[in-house]
């Protein structure tokens, strides 16, 4: 951080969703003031508290940065380690992380907002806070859409039931996996279908298991694919959940990348098959399926 003033969002952002995109666009309109839209988060595994760890977050802080640089454009993010601020008290954040770190000048915030010590205060405190130290409170009501208000708990079952078309509205953008290409057992390339495996970081969020339509960003070339996301039980039924890609007409090596995934539609649950070339005649079918989908 540089001692420029600036404009900071405040959330845990799991999602970065709508109505996360309203406070952080909040932020970002004060560079016409001369400020820095600063976004101030936490690292995911905060939205496990806040859900009593029941689905998981849905991105990594990896995912999440991804998001706020590239996609939308964010000057820094600041993200510490929940245990290392939990025992401050709104007072103490507001001045010692807003005021002196952040040299917050207008901090935005959703009406929904917790923070200090047991999640005591809320936008009223903060805004008496603002007053105390010199820095301006805008909050930001509620985004809805289709009649309901944003949230990443819907978005979160909308994953969990294979409603990639709902979440992706609700996100503002489609949802996906950045994560590095683990080794697999190689069977698909046997079969002429070779993919790339990327594991789940541990506590997120799975989406239904099934096969989706996916969009593989290579280098920046993004490629139509296929995504099966679950154990695998035809082949060896592994224990641990994962994504494994066919990136449609690429061969090429890429082991220990760190690749992005793009989900656009659910095209259908996991099956066990009883043999590789009954897994063959469904992938072809999944393929054409995902080609007339993108």
């Amino acid at each position: 951080m540089t001692n420029k003033r600036t404009a900071v969002a405040l959330g845990l952002f799991d999602g970065v969703h709508l109505g996360h995109r309203a406070v952080i666009a909040a932020a970002e309109a004060q560079r016409e003031n001369g400020l820095s839209a600063v976004v101030f988060t936490f690292e995911p595994e905060c939205a496990l508290r806040k859900t009593g760890g029941t689905s998981g977050y849905i991105y990594t802080r990896t995912e999440k940065e991804i998001l706020l640089y590239e996609q939308i454009g964010v000057d820094d993010i600041v993200s510490p380690r929940f245990d290392s601020i939990c025992g401050l008290s709104g007072e103490e954040f507001a001045e010692e992380i807003l005021c002196k770190q952040l040299h917050a000048a207008h901090v935005c915030c959703g009406d929904d907002f917790k923070f200090g010590k047991n999640a005591a205060c809320g936008a009223q405190e903060l805004t008496c806070f603002g007053k105390r130290f010199g820095f301006e409170v805008e909050v930001v009501g509620a985004v809805e859409y289709g009649g309901s208000v944003v949230s990443s708990s819907h978005i979160r079952e909308l994953l969990l039931s294979g409603d990639i078309a709902a979440a992706n509205e609700l996100l503002g953008s489609a949802y996906f996996i950045s994560a590095k290409v683990t080794d697999g057992n190689h069977i698909g390339r046997t079969i002429d279908f070779p993919t790339i495996n990327q594991d789940f970081a541990e506590g997120q969020l799975v989406p239904r298991y099934g096969v989706y339509s996916t969009f593989t960003n290579v280098g920046g070339r993004v490629l139509p694919s296929v995504t099966n996301v679950g154990v695998k039980p035809t082949i060896e039924g592994v224990r641990r959940p994962l994504a494994e890609t066919h990136i449609i007409g690429y061969s090429g090596d890429l082991y220990g990348k760190n690749i992005d995934v793009s989900f656009n539609s659910f095209i259908r649950p996991e099956m066990k098959f009883g043999s590789l070339d009954e897994l063959k005649a469904q992938i072809n079918a999944d393929i054409q399926t995902a080609v007339n989908i993108s």
